[in-house]
């Protein structure tokens, strides 16, 4: 099953993905302070970042009572390390990935599953916090790992992925937690 699900996320347009044991995840809550930088500018205008996500600590058991992890990652030239525009192109194409991974999530050997992906939700070019409207879509609206405490370069190394991939790349992550109804599924 789990090889499965790797092919179907390439075919998708993943470069890259794996199915990790979700005990080999690291949690550190002082991520959040990455968040709280507010170095992306959704801090407090988005519905899926922070502080409107909740307590790190309550999101991390969240994310702890999954089995597995697929994790995922993109990787998209750049002109050159200033290519901004490049950048925002590239987490675009990073997010519609994630939605597209979704459908994969709808067998019923998948029992529920929490997706969580690079920055900002991305759903909406305008989340509806900041228009004073509830969430547009709430089925697919999406956290980011660093939201949850997720350390995400030590993530690519457990999943056997580089963090970097090279001069004028950028490279985004993505992982769905999930649970799975069969009783002996082993990685």
């Amino acid at each position: 099953m789990f090889t499965t699900l790797e092919a179907e996320c390439v075919k998708l347009g993943a470069f890259r993905s794996k199915v990790i044991d979700c005990e080999r995840v690291i949690f550190h809550p002082d991520f959040r302070k990455m968040c709280e930088q507010n170095s992306c500018g959704k801090y407090g205008k988005c519905y899926t970042c922070p502080p409107d996500i909740g307590d790190i600590e309550d999101l991390i058991a969240e994310a702890k009572r999954y089995r597995y992890a697929l994790v995922y990652q993109t990787v998209s030239p750049l002109e050159d390390s200033f290519d901004i525009e490049g950048m925002m192109d590239a987490e675009k194409k990073h997010h519609r990935l994630g939605l597209d991974i979704r459908h994969i999530f709808s067998r019923p050997d998948l029992t529920d599953a929490l997706h969580l992906n690079a920055g900002a939700c991305g759903v909406c070019d305008v989340c509806a916090k900041e228009t004073g409207e509830p969430c547009r879509f709430p089925a697919l609206a999406t956290s980011s790992l660093e939201a949850y405490g997720i350390y995400v370069s030590e993530l690519a190394k457990v999943a056997e992925m580089l963090y970097t991939n090279g001069q004028n790349t950028v490279t985004y992550f993505g992982a769905v937690f999930f649970n799975t109804n069969e009783s002996e599924t082993s990685i």
